[in-house]
């Protein structure tokens, strides 16, 4: 019964370092804040690589439970409640192209049996492998999957009990995923969520943002916050910002390499009124949301937009300010809401600068933010996102319940 008792944390795996400017991270790590804010005793567990991970300590006692650093608080709008377990991987780890200094197969086959089993009740990752080594190992699990493969799933483990459940976003990941072997019954599609940070009105900081980045020539904000990728549609919003110089245009997100590809790009065709400011942390993104008189969801045609997960949209409609969407396959279905000032088609810089000037003229900014989309989005919270997933849990699996 004392073995049993031990068995209580709801691990979050991710076989990456921590922080990094990644939607998919974003995704996670919330994931897991959620979880634990619902009052479960849950731990992130991540890759630790450099100095910190030839500390002796860390080494002899790899899986120690501790409060969340500032950092990854701060980066990713993370609460109280979540613990975290950064693995230590020391040289040569992933350093030289082998099975055995590779970091998956450390976690999985070292890290996950000998430090992390004993006290473990359910796992929750977008990482195969280590889903696979769990079930393995004879604990519970739950995959997410966003993206499309082809590679089939093995069959010996999606028809393992063990196995709770399957998580996408869209219905045509759901449906490769049947394709490649999943039990129908056994993956569900549900939506991302939002931070409630987003919702906690801060105008303070949002004057601060609007006298930071307008000018006198430029009266009107229009924020883009997400991926800097051509699909994203950030080259369409860049012919945008031509046809529209009485705008300020910001972008907020995207790694290094690629702001500064943007940057020379807008220089090449001379375009004075957008701005990319790089990955913005998250207790800094919400104000400038709401600094916004428009949030732009510009995107291509073409097979990501099939898949494209909404994260930003839900963190968009809780800052209240008005959106312009473009029509893709993966947000079709939040078209009949009115938590969308406007819609358009996509690939069409003309159309879009057309809705940009439309919303304009028909939803000035309110500081209090737009009812519609602050009441619409209330319940995509992470935390009800959570709570449905563990609903697919036997009741005997869950994890332990500290609060």
């Amino acid at each position: 019964m004392k073995n049993l008792d031990l068995k209580k944390h709801y691990i979050f795996f991710i076989g990456e370092e921590l922080p990094q400017p990644e939607a998919h991270l974003v995704q996670s790590t919330n994931a897991a804040n959620a979880a634990a804010n619902l009052g479960y005793s849950t731990v992130l567990v991540y890759l630790q690589k450099g100095l910190k991970a030839i500390k002796p300590a860390n080494l002899a006692r790899p899986f120690q439970p501790r409060e969340t650093p500032t950092e990854l608080v701060k980066y990713y709008n993370l609460h109280d409640k979540l613990k975290v377990v950064p693995l230590p991987m020391p040289w040569p780890i992933d350093n030289f192209r082998s099975k055995f200094t590779d970091s998956n197969t450390i976690a999985s086959k070292y890290y996950l049996p000998f430090h992390i089993l004993p006290t473990t009740k359910l796992v929750h990752s977008r990482n195969w492998n280590f889903v696979k080594a769990a079930i393995k190992n004879g604990v519970p699990a739950i995959y997410e999957h966003h993206h499309h493969e082809d590679k089939p799933f093995e069959l010996e483990i999606v028809n393992n009990p063990l196995l709770q459940i399957a998580v996408t976003v869209v219905d045509s990941i759901r449906e490769t995923m049947i394709a490649n072997g999943m039990p129908e019954d056994k993956v569900i599609r549900l939506h991302n969520g939002f931070n409630r940070l987003f919702m906690q009105r801060q105008p303070e900081k949002a004057a601060e943002w609007r006298q930071k980045l307008l000018s006198n020539e430029r009266s009107y904000l229009v924020v883009y916050a997400g991926a800097l990728q051509q699909f994203k549609g950030i080259d369409v919003l860049i012919d945008v910002a031509i046809k529209m110089p009485n705008v300020q245009f910001v972008c907020a997100g995207g790694k290094p390499p690629e702001v500064e590809h943007y940057q020379q790009l807008t220089k090449e065709k001379q375009v004075q009124n957008i701005t990319f400011l790089g990955y913005v942390l998250h207790h800094e993104l919400a104000s400038l949301l709401q600094a916004a008189d428009i949030l732009a969801h510009p995107h291509c045609s073409g097979k990501a937009a099939t898949f494209t997960s909404p994260l930003k949209l839900f963190d968009y409609f809780a800052s209240g300010t008005p959106i312009v969407a473009t029509e893709i396959p993966s947000l079709i279905e939040f078209k009949d809401t009115r938590a969308i000032a406007a819609w358009c088609e996509p690939d069409n810089s003309h159309k879009f600068a057309e809705c940009l000037k439309q919303v304009l003229e028909t939803h000035p900014r309110k500081i209090e933010g737009y009812s519609d989309s602050i009441e619409f989005v209330k319940q995509f919270s992470w935390e009800n996102r959570a709570a449905k997933i563990l609903s697919y849990v036997e009741e005997s699996l869950r994890p332990l319940l500290i609060t």
